[in-house]
Parts: structure tokens; C-alpha cells; sequence
């Protein structure tokens, strides 16, 4: 089965190329130019233009409902017939808490704390943003697992730019 991927805008290109993914979630300030790399149709590239906030900050684009709604949708239309790469800035907040969704939204009897911990072990500096995880885990009905899940794998190791991983849908 494909699996999900991350990474930062600086890997994006290379690692779509690195694993034949023909679908991609950009999650990244609204202004932020991304060219859509080779090999990924129009229509199989989500562009969310959300800053990385918790909380409203003037300038900034809140992630919001409608947001993740769009991430749900485009996930779940996903054929998995290829992989999916999932970026932001610097592959550690907005992107892991992406991949954590789809996860969960692709995988619904998969427990919580179980997906966070194989985002953990993929990534050490993975911090997924809360806001995001917070609303998919009241979209998807996990209860407020899904956020305490993700505060109990803490924060990430401090870094500038997370690595490339993978997370797998099993």
C-alpha cells in the first residue's frame, strides 16, 4: 500500500521524484509561491495557504474548519496508487500534522496513539501543528484522542528543517 510522505518546500521536489508520488498537499503561507512539481497534475495538488499559528495573529491566515475539510476530501479521493507527499515550510509542523490526519481519516479502526508514535519513530523532530489536529479530531469524531495523542509524543527535537520520512497507512 502507498504510504504518506513529508517534507520541507527545500526537499519537496526531490522527494516527490524519490518516491513516484503523483499527489501533493501544500500547507504553507498564502504567499509562498510553490511550483507544482513534474509529474503531479493540477488536480492532484492541494494548496492550503494557512500560516503556522495555534491562535489568531493579524497578518497571518489561521488554519481553520474549512481547511481541513479541504485536506479530508482531497485524502480520501486519493487512489493510493501512488504516493502522496505532504509539505510545508519546514516539514515539521504543518505537514506532520497533515500526514497524522490522513492517517487517522484513511485509517479509522488504526488507535490514535498508535499513528502518533509511528510519526514519532519516522520523525523525531515532528511537532504537528495543534490547531489542525485539534479541528480533524472533532471532524473525524476521535473524541480528543487524536490531540492527546499528539501531546503525548511532546515536541519534536528542535531543528531548522525536518528530514524527509515516510509514514505508512497499515
Amino acid at each position: 500500500m502507498p504510504s504518506l510522505h513529508v517534507a520541507s518546500l527545500s526537499r519537496l521536489h526531490e522527494t516527490v521524484a524519490a518516491v513516484g508520488a503523483r499527489h501533493v498537499v501544500t500547507l504553507i503561507n498564502a504567499a509562498t509561491v510553490v511550483e507544482r512539481p513534474a509529474g503531479v497534475s493540477a488536480g492532484r495538488h492541494l494548496f492550503l495557504g494557512i500560516s503556522d499559528i495555534v491562535s489568531p495573529i493579524d497578518g497571518h491566515i489561521l488554519p481553520g474548519e474549512a481547511h481541513v475539510a479541504s485536506l479530508l476530501r482531497f485524502v480520501r479521493d486519493w487512489d493510493r496508487a501512488a504516493p502522496m507527499v505532504i509539505h510545508c515550510w519546514a516539514g515539521i509542523s504543518r505537514s506532520t500534522a497533515a500526514a497524522y490526519i490522513a492517517a487517522c481519516a484513511l485509517a479509522p479502526a488504526r488507535r490514535e496513539d498508535e499513528i502518533a508514535l509511528a510519526l514519532r519513530a519516522a520523525s523525531p523532530s515532528a511537532t504537528p501543528n495543534a490547531r489542525l489536529v485539534a479541528l480533524a479530531d472533532a471532524s473525524l469524531g476521535r473524541a480528543g484522542r487524536m490531540s492527546a495523542a499528539i501531546e503525548g509524543i511532546g515536541r519534536g527535537a528542535d531543528a531548522f528543517e525536518g528530514a524527509p520520512f515516510q509514514l505508512r497507512l497499515e
